[in-house]
This record gives C-alpha cells, structure tokens and sequence, in this order.
C-alpha cells in the first residue's frame, strides 16, 4: 500500500485531501499549531516549517508519495522545499506539488496551457515558480505539478467570506476585466486520487475547461446563496480583459474528473 504524507494537512485543501486519500491508503499529515485538534490524531505529526526540519518527518515516517499543501513564510516554505527534494531524490518517492495560476499572472492575452512558460508579477507567483523550477530538474518520474485556481465549495474559505460580506452588506471586490477558470474542492480532491491511482506524473491543469469573468463568477455565486442583488465593487486593472486562467490542454483527465464552472457555482450551496 502507498504510504502517503501531507505537509499542510491541517489547511482546507490539505484536510480535504487527508479525508478523500486516508480511506483507501496509509494517509498521514502535518499540523502546525498545537491546539487546532490535529494532535489526537495518531496520524498526524506537529511540524513547524519555520522552526523544524522536514526531513525529520520524512525520514521518521518514510513516505512513498508526498503531497505539498504548505501554506506560511515564502522563504521557510522554499527551504522546506528544498529537504523534500533532497529526500525524492534519495528515495523511491514521487513528491505531487499544489501550485497556482498566479504563476502565469505576468501574461494576459490567453489562457496558460500546462508547458506555456512561466511568468509571474506577483510576489506569491515568483514563490511558486521557484518551487516548480526545482521540482523540473528531479527526473520526470518523480514529479508532479498540479496548477490550481480558486478553489470553491460549500465549506470553503472563499464561501465563508462571501457569506460573510453578504449578511453584513459589505461591499464584494470583484475584477471585471478578469477572465478565470475555477474548481471545487471536491473536484480537486477527486483529481489527485486519481493521478496516484494512475502513477503518473507531469504537469496537470485542475481547472474547469470553460472560463467566466471573475465579476459573473461572484454574481452567479450570490445568486446561488440567495442574494440576487449583492453588493459588488468593480475594480479594473486595464481597459482590456485579462486572463489568469489554466486550461488543460495535453493531460486530459478522463470525463468523470472535468469540471465546468456551472458545478463551481452549484457547489457554494450545500445540499440537503
């Protein structure tokens, strides 16, 4: 059986990929603080990336999959990075790394397919591209880069403070002339499953195959929750559209594991 770690398993994608793996193989992760509940876990292990080393962890566990789903410090991360690496290396390993769209935000002209070049403005982008370069010069195989835009869902972060902002009639900053794909975090969840089972490896885009603006999204998801006139400031960065979109274009998942951004704005409502 695959024994799998995820550093940053307390966070909302970690925990959600703890939950979907931890049924079906030998699923263990990492929590930072030391009063979140994680500690009565016995599969879970207390690591402060700013204060501890990973490679005690791994070493002490031994995975054969690891899943990077890290959140804090820019630099503690890239240094964590680096002794994860250094362990793939060493060992019979695959290291699947949760990277962004913000690595493309320097184009804007087109969707980013999964061997376009990276570019980034901002600081966050710049973080994640550095993380990618290193992972690019392990051996293929050993490797997996999963982009990943906004993550939605009934339970998510992005919903919570959305419906936040609405009962408190807060103004929702929307960007009008941005052009997005999106997920949801069951969906997500569902896609890494599978590139385990598959043992394969590469670079993968986890978005919805079609493209909104980010505004309509908002809209569309408040209209979802019951609000058909929220309160919604337009913020504009050019006079032209601009994309910040991954696209899948050459690792194709199969049919059951697409998205489309109609299930994105379905999935804000929990079901009964």
């Amino acid at each position: 059986m695959k024994k799998i770690l995820i550093f940053g398993a307390s966070g909302f994608i970690g925990n959600a990929l703890y939950k979907e793996l931890c049924p079906y193989f030998d699923t263990y992760g990492t929590y930072c603080s030391p009063h979140s509940g994680h500690e009565k876990n016995a599969k879970f292990f207390q690591y402060d990336l700013e204060q501890e080393s990973a490679s005690i962890v791994l070493e002490n566990l031994r995975p054969t999959i690891i899943i990077s789903a890290l959140r804090g410090n820019f630099d503690a991360q890239i240094r964590a990075h680096r002794e994860i690496i250094d362990y793939v290396q060493k060992v019979d390993c695959k290291l699947i790394f949760l990277s962004s769209a913000n690595v493309f935000d320097a184009f804007s002209n087109y969707p980013s397919r999964e061997y376009d070049k990276t570019l980034s403005m901002s600081v966050y982008g710049r973080f994640k591209i550095k993380i990618e370069n290193a992972l690019l010069r392990l051996p293929e195989e050993k490797s997996i880069i999963a982009r990943i835009p906004m993550v939605f869902g009934a339970k998510s972060p992005r919903i919570a403070e959305i419906k936040r902002q609405l009962n408190e009639k807060e103004a929702i900053e929307v960007f009008s002339n941005v052009v997005i794909n999106a997920t949801t975090i069951a969906k997500l969840t569902q896609q890494i499953h599978w590139l385990i089972n598959q043992d394969i490896h590469g670079i993968y885009h986890l978005g919805s195959q079609d493209l909104t603006h980010h505004n309509d999204l908002i809209k569309d998801i408040c209209l979802e929750l019951g609000h058909d006139k929220p309160l919604l400031k337009n913020v504009y960065d050019s006079n032209f559209d601009r994309f910040l979109a991954v696209v899948p274009e050459y690792n194709i998942l199969p049919e059951n594991l697409r998205i489309c951004i109609e299930e994105v704005i379905k999935s804000s409502v929990v079901k009964a």
